[in-house]
């Protein structure tokens, strides 16, 4: 495809004006504090310490650390650029891109994947954050307290059994984030955030300061900080790679979206830097409140998923004022979940403002209740559907129910396949100038970026995704 010198000027117009008329964030920490909201989620509160538990502690955390730097830095900083390059939703950008610098048009379904990828996530995700709704509830009412194992776990399976009770947590949960998206950017998203993000830094900072008191303070750092590499397994290093990915919201789009509201003068690289520094530290102060209270209370740490539902709600319920910190605590796991959550609304509300004509409040409503909708299949796959396993003629998939399955198709297929061909498109298709030019960086910092994003980035992620599929 090739373009005349008017349609150069025409696109490249649109590509510099093509935010003028939306909104924009206000200010640099406005950006940080919505990018920090996104990428500090479930997996950081809920999946980190349990993956670490599993996987041996300092070795594991120490190479997730390095993946961070090797391949969530790079790709955030890509999809960033991506999305203020085109200054409109990600399909729109990636169009507006491809035309500009006629490129093949197939790119712009890159965005797509990764609208598909964040709208099916949040159908489970909300399920999942309907749960913390419901533990706020059971830890102040006094019903975790002096409880047994046994009854901590009938306690979540009689929650896992009821479709009803399901059905009101989630739709209490996928109401809370309709309404901040539906009020734009810097009335919903910026001032959700602003007030949110804070306030969750708070609360695990009490959770902190109150497991340095638990008397199982000093074995928690050691198992965090002083790695044992005999306890890495390959396995562990995977792991480790594909929970760096998928921590900082890369591949589905979200980085794009909100990069299309960031104002030109702020620099990507400091920002995506500064979100990543800030999702890590967030990721490391879950553990050191989950894990003092696990060995303090002679739990095991590599408890895996149950660990925040089921054994540090039984900790939780044998220690002084067990019930106002279980309460705090799942306070915070909701505002966790739910700033992720509004991540993953937006870059579809976006798209249907632009393609379709819709206001911000009908495209946020009629997304917003597909994806409601969608969310309650993964409700009765917990119960009334726990036997009905779609796909089992797959070898590998067989025995998943409809939740197991968006959680598969997404983490291990839509999420690797949108970094990848995010770190493709801007490391080996976009003009190089161009990115050069978004990106405003050093020679040397901009030949360090380069190079990791075109050739260790993409190997990354692919064993990834070789590895999920296996």
């Amino acid at each position: 495809m090739s373009v005349t010198s008017s349609d150069s000027a025409t696109y490249s117009g649109a590509l510099e004006g093509s935010n003028a008329k939306r909104g924009l964030w206000s200010s640099r920490l406005a950006f940080i504090l919505a990018a920090t909201g996104s990428a500090v989620g479930l997996g950081n509160i809920w999946k980190f310490p349990y993956i670490t538990g599993e996987n041996g502690g300092g070795a594991f955390v120490l190479m997730y650390l390095i993946c961070i730097a090797v391949v969530g830095i790079p790709i955030m900083m890509a999809e960033v650029m991506i999305g203020r390059r085109g200054g409109r939703s990600p399909v729109s950008s990636l169009r507006l891109i491809t035309e500009r610098d006629g490129l093949r048009p197939v790119w712009k379904l890159m965005g797509a994947v990764g609208i598909l990828a964040g709208f099916l996530i949040l159908s489970f995700y909300s399920v999942i954050g309907g749960w913390a709704v419901s533990y706020v509830g059971t830890a102040a009412s006094g019903q975790l307290t002096g409880q047994s194992a046994d009854a901590i776990g009938a306690i979540f399976s009689g929650l896992l059994s009821d479709p009803m009770t399901l059905l009101l947590w989630h739709s209490v949960f996928m109401a809370l984030v309709m309404v901040v998206v539906a009020r734009g950017v810097s009335s919903g998203l910026e001032r959700a955030v602003t007030i949110l993000m804070p306030a969750l830094f708070v609360l695990l900072l009490i959770v902190v300061g109150y497991a340095m008191t638990s008397g199982g303070f000093g074995r928690a750092a050691a198992f965090l900080f002083q790695p044992d590499f005999s306890k890495l397994t390959t396995s562990g290093v995977l792991v480790a790679l594909g929970h760096a990915f998928f921590t900082l919201s890369l591949g589905m789009a979200v980085m794009i979206a909100y990069g299309s509201y960031l104002p030109k003068d702020i620099s990507i690289a400091k920002t995506s830097i500064t979100v990543s520094i800030i999702d890590t530290g967030v990721a490391l102060l879950a553990g050191m409140a989950i894990f003092p209270i696990v060995f303090a209370n002679g739990l095991e740490p590599g408890a895996g998923p149950g660990l925040i539902f089921q054994t540090l709600p039984l900790a939780f319920g044998q220690m002084p004022m067990g019930s106002f910190f279980g309460t705090l605590f799942f306070v915070l796991l909701i505002f966790a979940a739910w700033t992720s959550g509004i991540s993953l609304l937006e870059p579809i509300v976006e798209w249907l403002e632009e393609q379709k004509g819709m206001n911000r409040t009908v495209s946020t409503i009629g997304a917003g209740l597909v994806c409601w909708a969608l969310g309650i299949a993964s409700i009765l796959s917990l119960n009334l559907w726990s036997d009905f396993a779609p796909l089992s003629f797959v070898p590998t998939l067989e025995g998943k129910t409809i939740f197991d399955l968006l959680d598969f198709f997404t983490a291990n297929i839509l999420l690797p396949l949108g970094g990848l061909l995010v770190a493709i498109f801007a490391g080996w298709v976009m003009s190089r100038q161009a990115v050069k030019k978004e990106l405003a960086l050093s020679p040397g910092a901009f030949r360090l970026w380069h190079g990791t994003l075109r050739f260790v980035t993409p190997v990354a992620v692919a064993a990834v995704f070789v590895y999920n599929l296996m």
